[in-house]
Order: structure tokens, then C-alpha cells, then sequence
């Protein structure tokens, strides 16, 4: 019986495939010709991939049909201290014989003998390669043979690999290392790339080498140019990583392209953020946003995205909506954004009833933005320590971490200014530089916050080489949300890590903005920050006295909801109120007024 993807494939294809069960291999042998030039002239045929399981005894246990990218596996017994006695023959019909990243996630987590790929194309047959697992300390590693001839793959003795291999795991323990190791691609700037390695730690990823390529124009088919692919898949190997990263947007076609040249898992530079905030959203708005951001990049993107949608590659890509398999259909994806965009107009909806209900009690808003990474949180944090509202406690503390992206979901929190005024003090996402606009379109319900603030704390890392290019980055994000001329803050955070060069070329640079030197780690200049802050706040609240008759107590109830009590004494004539209130309170309860304070 043939497994797999079948449908479609006419009955006479099946019943030649069916045939393969009865071939004989000889002893010692790795496979046949005759095997081989079956599955390649079917595969070219059917532009699927063909799939074939044999054991030890030589014996055909399984054949199978996949789509243009992956193929089904048999199900085996996997031990800790064996291999599984099957070798795996394969077909690529892109013409690539290269181990792809599921291929060498197949023969490691499987403990496959050996996995070999043949490259078929129109022409004929490109190469085959055998893949073998090998033991470097305690983990399970591969070794790839290249560009074997279809004689010499037959007649490949892979028996005393095997016995060797056994004969070494017995004497360990194996630990599965699931790390990725990636090697990052840029053809930007070299700023950009550094920022692209620390985007990659967000993400637990080891970096082990870069390839910068300046170029003014990309390559329609491997973005890099072919020489620089095969380049690629060279380093690939020698570094022995298991991902590839680029720094610009790719297509689904350019991915597909160089998985198949480079036999690797590559991603770019939106999949890599959409993975950080897929990793770091905790409530279900900021989750919601996330998969909408994915739903939409990949609904572009449905041809080709191979190992990165695949269940067998695992890691980065493969959250939320990146396990469903490439056979989800666009009119599904449109549904499902769709169901989310509904989801989180409710949100929205509560969000906004939240913010007329601070509006009209006339708190000024206070909205920290800024990069990513340059201690937004931390300020956060420290301000509602310094001058705590009366609903913040130690457990309120955002997460706060030398990590891009660290705070996802806004937090709108209290405080006491230094004036006794109460303010609303929000923490916003990071920007970053080629933020992705899906992301942004995503988040903008998160960030209006910033649009309907009265004042912001743009915070900066002033220690930072690339300052300027953040400052400006955070600007264009701003300009996006209408938000650019309202009155801000400059606050130069780190300033006891910067030089007085850096600092002096910000202030330079930015002469148009108040600049306050600050360090939120080491509490420096916070309150010279705060005195500006309140400076700067518009003023719509009121210190006032009222005297409330005891027969009308309903007043003094609605002035403990929608006010600042001060002081509260009762007198012969009825309950004297000192309190902070608004224009809108301060109309409304005006017959009890004394007098403004």
C-alpha cells in the first residue's frame, strides 16, 4: 500500500510504486538502480516527493507520497541506546540533493540508519547524498556524504557506519540538543545585523557566524545571488547550523529556494520578531494581535514556506498559526483573521471605555515610548516605586530584562506626581527598526494609548552606537500613529555608561526636544525628569473645600468616585471634603463649594 499524499495520482502510478515492494536487494548493498530511477522518474512526473523505508534485512517496509517539499515517515520504535534499523531513500524533485532541515531533524529524532536524498530534475538525476548519525560528546549530530553517483550510493557500505555508531551509543548517555544555531544574512548595514544577532538571542538562538553582502539590488529567485546561496549552504555546513537568517523580508519563493540549496530551515527578519512576540504576549489581546500579524504575513506567503510551517522542523515559526500545514487555504486564513480582527474590536471596545473613564476624570496621561531594550520598563517600574498610586504594589512591577522586546502588553498604572496630582502612567512595546507593518497594524489598538496621551517619555539608550538610528526609527513609528507633535520628553537613559561625546552629539542632533540626562537603573536625575513632567502636564484639576449637608450624602459618595480626597471631617452643619477634582466634578458639585484652595 502506498502512504501519503495520493490524491490525484492516477492508479497506474500507484500500482508502479505498489511494485517496489516486491524488488529485492541484494546483501550489502544500500539500495538499487532500479529502485532509484523509479521514485526519480515518477517523482519529476507527479512533482511530489517519494519516499522509501527499508530495514536491515534489506526488506521495503514502506513507500510514500509527499508533497513538492516533505514526505510521510513510518512510524518506528525509537531507543535511546540504537538506531532504528531503517534507511530512508528519498526523492527532491527541486533538483537539490542536499539534506534538507527536516530530512536531518528526521534522521536524528527518528535515529534513522541513514536518509538519503536524490536531486531529479527534467535532465536526469543531480546527485544523491547519504546523511548518517554521528555522536560528538553526548549529542546526536550528522555527518552528510555529497554528490554521490547512483552507482556509488548503491553499493555505499553504510553497514559499519551503522555498527560503529551502535556500538558507541551504548556507551553513553544521549542528551537531544535542541538548540538553534543560526547563521545571520544582511545585505543592509552592518548595525542592522548586529541588531538582527541580539533579536536572535531574544530568541535563544546561538549565533555562530554572519555573511554581509552589499548589494543594491536583490535576487528575484535566492534574494543573494545563486553563487552566494551555494556560499551559504558551505558555511552552513562547516558551522554545522541548523538555521539561516536574513535581515530583510523574504518571499515565500526565496525561502523555498535556499531551504533547498542550503538544506537548512531559513527564516527573515519578520518571522524572527513575529517569534519574539509570539514568545513574550501574555494576555489575550496582545496574543490575539500576534497571530493576526502572523496570519496576515504568511497569507502572502503559502507557497514555499516549507520547513518553517513544517511540525517536524520544530523551533522558531512554529507557534501559534505556524503549525497549521501549508494545505491551509487562503479562504480559511481569511476567516480566521476575520474571527480575530472581531475579537479584538471587543477588546478595543473596553479599552476605550477605560480611557473615557480617565479622560473624564481629568488624570493627566503619561505614555513611556521608546526603542526597544533602552530601559522603558525599568523606568516604569522605579516611578511607580518613587511615587506610588493608590492602586500599585510590589507585585505590580512589569518585567523588565536586557532583552529586546521584553514588554509586550501596555500597563496603564497610577502615580502621584510630586504637584499631589494623580497621573496615569503607561508602558508601551519597543519599536525597532523595519518593524513589520503587519505588527504594527496589529498593535495599534495597544498603542493609542500614545495618541491619547498629554505627554510622552521618549527614553532613550544614549550609550547606544546607534542612538540616532533608534531615535529616528521610534519617530517614523510615531509620525504612523499621529502622535509626533505632542509635547515630549527626551529622556537620555544610561547617561552614567555614555561618553560626554555621545551625549553632546544626541543633544546636537535633537535640539528641538526638552533632554533630560537620566539613568533609571541608578536613580539619577528622576525627579529632575518629574519636575519637568509636571511642568509640562496640562492642568485640568482643581483643589478644592466642600462642605456636603447630611441630608444630600449621594454628594459625598460621588466625589469619593470621581475624585482625590484629601481630608474628610464631620461639622455641625454636614461632612467637610478637601479633594483634587476635575472641571466635569467640579461643575457638577459646585452648590457644596467653600471655596478653590
Amino acid at each position: 500500500m502506498i502512504s501519503g499524499n495520493i490524491e490525484g495520482i492516477r492508479d497506474s502510478i500507484l500500482a508502479e510504486l505498489e511494485n517496489i515492494y516486491d524488488y529485492e536487494i541484494e546483501k550489502g548493498k544500500f539500495v538499487t538502480e532500479e529502485i532509484i530511477n523509479l521514485i526519480s522518474d515518477i517523482s519529476i512526473h507527479i512533482n511530489r516527493e517519494i519516499n522509501v523505508a527499508i530495514d536491515r534485512k534489506s526488506k521495503i517496509i514502506d513507500v510514500a507520497i509527499g508533497d513538492s517539499n516533505s514526505v510521510e515517515l513510518p512510524i518506528l520504535d525509537i531507543s535511546n541506546k540504537k538506531l532504528s534499523g531503517v534507511r530512508i531513500i528519498h526523492t527532491h524533485p527541486n533538483g537539490y540533493p542536499n539534506l534538507s532541515m527536516i530530512d536531518i531533524s528526521a534522521l536524528l529524532k527518528l535515529k534513522l540508519d541513514a536518509i538519503a536524498a536524490v536531486g531529479v530534475t527534467e535532465a536526469g538525476i543531480n546527485g544523491i547524498n547519504i546523511g548518517f548519525c554521528k555522536l560528538d560528546g553526548q549529542k546526536l549530530v550528522h555527518e552528510e556524504i555529497e554528490n554521490l553517483s547512483v552507482e556509488k550510493a548503491c553499493n555505499f557500505n553504510y553497514a559499519n557506519i551503522v555498527e560503529e555508531m551502535e556500538k558507541n551509543l551504548r556507551k553513553v548517555d544521549v542528551v537531544e540538543d535542541d538548540r538553534e544555531i543560526a547563521i545571520l544574512v544582511g545585505i543592509d548595514t552592518q548595525e542592522s545585523l548586529d541588531e538582527l544577532e541580539e533579536l536572535a538571542r531574544a530568541c535563544d538562538v546561538t549565533v555562530v557566524d554572519t555573511m554581509f553582502q552589499k548589494r543594491n539590488k536583490v535576487d528575484n529567485v535566492f534574494f543573494i545571488g545563486s553563487g552566494k546561496a551555494r556560499e551559504l549552504a558551505m558555511l552552513k555546513q562547516i558551522k554545522r547550523a541548523n538555521l539561516i537568517i536574513f535581515d530583510e523580508e523574504l518571499s515565500g519563493v526565496q525561502i523555498k529556494n535556499l531551504e533547498a540549496v542550503t538544506g537548512c530551515k531559513v527564516i527573515d527578519r519578520t518571522i524572527l520578531i513575529l517569534e519574539i512576540f509570539a514568545r513574550r504576549a501574555k494576555t489575550r489581546e496582545a496574543k490575539i494581535q500576534v497571530e493576526l500579524a502572523q496570519l496576515k504575513y504568511r497569507s502572502g506567503r503559502l507557497l514555499g514556506l516549507g520547513s518553517i510551517m513544517s511540525r517536524t522542523g520544530g523551533g522558531i515559526g512554529t507557534r501559534g498559526p505556524g503549525e497549521k500545514k501549508l494545505e491551509i487555504d487562503r479562504r480559511r486564513i481569511r476567516d480566521d483573521i476575520h474571527d480575530l480582527k472581531m475579537e479584538l474590536d471587543k477588546i478595543k471596545k473596553n479599552r476605550a471605555l477605560q480611557r473615557e473613564k480617565r479622560e473624564s476624570s481629568g488624570i493627566p496621561k503619561i505614555s513611556l515610548v521608546g526603542y526597544t531594550n533602552v530601559g522603558k520598563s525599568t523606568l516604569r517600574n522605579l516611578l511607580v516605586e518613587m511615587y506610588p498610586g493608590d492602586n500599585t504594589t510590589k507585585k505590580e512591577a512589569v518585567f523588565a530584562e536586557n532583552m529586546l522586546f521584553a514588554t509586550l502588553d501596555a500597563t496603564t498604572r497610577s502615580m502621584i506626581l510630586p504637584d499631589k496630582r494623580v497621573a496615569a502612567l503607561t508602558d508601551t512595546v519597543g519599536f525597532v527598526r523595519k518593524l513589520p507593518h503587519d505588527l504594527v497594524e496589529a498593535f495599534k489598538s495597544t498603542l493609542e494609548e500614545v495618541s491619547f496621551s498629554d505627554l510622552l517619555i521618549h527614553v532613550v539608550d544614549v550609550s547606544s552606537e546607534t542612538v540616532i538610528k533608534q531615535i529616528r526609527a521610534v519617530e517614523i513609528v510615531l509620525q504612523e500613529l499621529s502622535a509626533l507633535d505632542k509635547p515630549t520628553i527626551l529622556a537620555l537613559n544610561k547617561c552614567d555608561k555614555a561618553t560626554t561625546e555621545q551625549i553632546e552629539m544626541v543633544k546636537d542632533t535633537f535640539k528641538d526636544y526638552i533632554i533630560i540626562e537620566i539613568s533609571a537603573k541608578d536613580k539619577i536625575n528622576i525627579d529632575v525628569l518629574m519636575e519637568k513632567a509636571v511642568e509640562l502636564l496640562p492642568r485640568t484639576l482643581k483643589r478644592v473645600e466642600y462642605l456636603i449637608p447630611y441630608s444630600e450624602s449621594s454628594a459625598g459618595a460621588y466625589l469619593h468616585r470621581n475624585s482625590i480626597i484629601e481630608e474628610e471631617s464631620y461639622e455641625g452643619e454636614g461632612t467637610k471634603i478637601i479633594a483634587v477634582v476635575s472641571d466635569e466634578v467640579f461643575n457638577k458639585t459646585i452648590k457644596y463649594l467653600v471655596k478653590e484652595l
